[in-house]
């Protein structure tokens, strides 16, 4: 399916796509400098990462007050979901944790380009004060053991996890199984039809 036919299905406006498109500009501006996303994978950037970034944000069905990115890097999906919400959920106070100086600095430019609020600290996930979140996304950052230790830090009671996985999704779920207990939904990807975005609640250790 094309990046377009994709976006339509998640009913995305124009006005929105217009941030997306000005958010590619700013990336690709950066990227040479500080290899926010491999260069591999800037001739399918729509498809790999913004579409795959947007689907994260319309898993949710719910308006939240809160919402954290953690290891933000390039902008996804925090960008992107600061974007979207914008528009779909405009009280929604959108916080990026990235610990590297000139990836902070790249996404603080993006958000004023896009014209979207957003919050960035610059500090480890790890040592970063507990945020208390609605919802927590992570994309590419580490393995779901790894990223539930996180949520027990940063997400607040009764909320939820967003995690996009690939195809050893149900390896890495088995695994974290072994130390935490976790409720788990797996949503189908849209962009990978093997990959999915896990969204996950009552996480306390086993």
């Amino acid at each position: 399916m094309s990046e377009k036919a994709l976006l339509d299905q998640l009913n995305v406006s124009r006005e929105t796509i217009e941030r997306l498109e000005k958010f590619e500009e700013v990336l690709l501006k950066w990227n040479p400098r500080i290899n926010l996303v491999s260069k591999s994978s800037l001739t399918d950037l729509w498809q790999r990462h913004i579409v795959d970034s947007v689907q994260v944000f319309t898993c949710v069905e719910d308006a939240v007050e809160s919402w954290v990115d953690i290891g933000s890097g390039g902008g996804f999906p925090g960008i992107v979901v600061a974007i979207m919400a914008a528009e779909r959920s405009p009280k929604t106070k959108v916080t990026l944790i990235e610990s590297d100086q000139r990836k902070s600095a790249f996404l603080r430019t993006a958000a004023r380009e896009c014209g979207v609020s957003i919050s960035v600290l610059t500090e480890r996930i790890e040592q970063a004060v507990p945020q208390n979140a609605d919802i927590l996304s992570a994309r590419a950052v580490a393995d779901l053991d790894a990223l539930l230790e996180f949520s027990q830090r940063h997400l607040a009671v009764g909320g939820t996890a967003v995690f996009p996985k690939g195809v050893n999704w149900k390896k890495e779920v088995d695994k974290a199984a072994q130390r935490w207990r976790f409720d788990v939904e797996p949503i189908t990807s849209l962009t990978e039809t093997e990959a999915v975005i896990l969204k996950i609640k009552g996480v306390a250790r086993a």
